[in-house]
């Protein structure tokens, strides 16, 4: 048994089967690909994969128990690898974020600025992609963290932290008659033409939601991928634009203005996700850290690795 072997399973899961992507995925070619297969099954005497002449077409029971345990040995193999890079080259190296476009673009800019500051010897990588594919990178152990509202927690291989909470707020052109609103109520910016995020967009669907709770149908006259164009529409007269609060900044927007709405939409919470058992490189769990100040090294790696009955897990 070795490590390629080893990684030929885990390609195999990731790649559906096709011996084709799991050769490519590898640098390899697809008859060194078969060879470890029938290598590792005649080694261990069982088979590990459902097969239609040559094709795979998923997993026996023996490769589904197995499967597992091979994520373990080779998660475990890149820990050590970090780990002998933690102490010889501990200020030098790679991070790779996962994140959305939001968190990217107005949450995460001066977070990133001071790390480039503290670390100017790592090579940071952001990956700006949904909340689901930030799932799936992190189980792949192609990024070290996720950042997202949607998807992070409850996910059992995952170990998520809250970074922290915002809500959606309605934005209007400076002098808008929605400013001299005394109590602003959902009536009252449904009354106008919205802008907002496209449909399909888990922000848009919570705010959906919230109008129709109200029994409200706003008029959509405009969607987009994110909350800089609605600004550039809102700020032109098309309508009142509905975006995270976050995405607004007094100085940079001075032509627009944000209502202040407590209460009319709910409250969202940003998490950090990690993959649990993943050994993480002080500059990592600095970067955390500076996101989230009330979480500790000692805390984060104690939810990554937990001791059950004294032992680390």
């Amino acid at each position: 048994m070795n490590f390629q072997q080893l990684r030929i399973l885990r390609e195999a899961v990731r790649h559906n089967f096709n011996l084709t992507e799991v050769a490519n995925a590898l640098y390899t070619a697809q008859s060194g690909v078969s060879k470890h297969i029938k290598d590792l099954e005649d080694e261990l005497g069982v088979e590990l994969f459902v097969r239609r002449g040559r094709r795979l077409l998923g997993l026996t029971e023996p490769g589904k128990e197995l499967m597992p345990m091979v994520e373990r040995i080779l998660l475990d193999t890149q820990n050590i690898k970090h780990l002998s890079e933690q102490f010889a080259r501990h200020d030098e190296g790679r991070l790779a974020i996962a994140t959305t476009h939001t968190q990217a673009r107005y949450a995460l800019p001066s977070v990133v600025t001071r790390f480039r500051q503290t670390f100017p010897k790592v090579y940071l990588e952001l990956h700006e992609c949904g909340p689901r594919e930030i799932v799936a990178q992190l189980r792949a152990g192609q990024v070290d963290i996720g950042i997202a509202t949607e998807a992070l927690a409850g996910e059992e291989d995952l170990v998520s932290f809250p970074y922290y909470q915002w809500r959606h707020a309605p934005i209007v052109p400076v002098g808008h008659p929605l400013t001299s609103v005394e109590r602003l109520t959902l009536k009252a910016i449904a009354d106008y033409p919205i802008i907002t995020y496209y449909p399909g967009n888990t922000a848009r669907a919570r705010i959906d939601a919230v109008f129709e709770r109200a029994g409200l149908s706003p008029d959509v006259v405009m969607s987009a991928l994110d909350a800089d164009v609605i600004k550039t529409y809102v700020e032109l007269g098309l309508g009142v634009g509905i975006v995270a609060a976050m995405a607004y900044d007094p100085v940079r927007d001075a032509g627009l203005q944000l209502l202040e709405a407590p209460g009319l939409f709910e409250i969202n919470t940003t998490c950090i996700a990690l993959r649990r058992g993943q050994y993480l490189r002080d500059y990592a769990l600095r970067f955390i850290m500076d996101c989230a100040p009330g979480l500790t090294a000692a805390g984060i790696r104690g939810a990554l690795f937990p001791k059950v009955g004294g032992v680390w897990r």
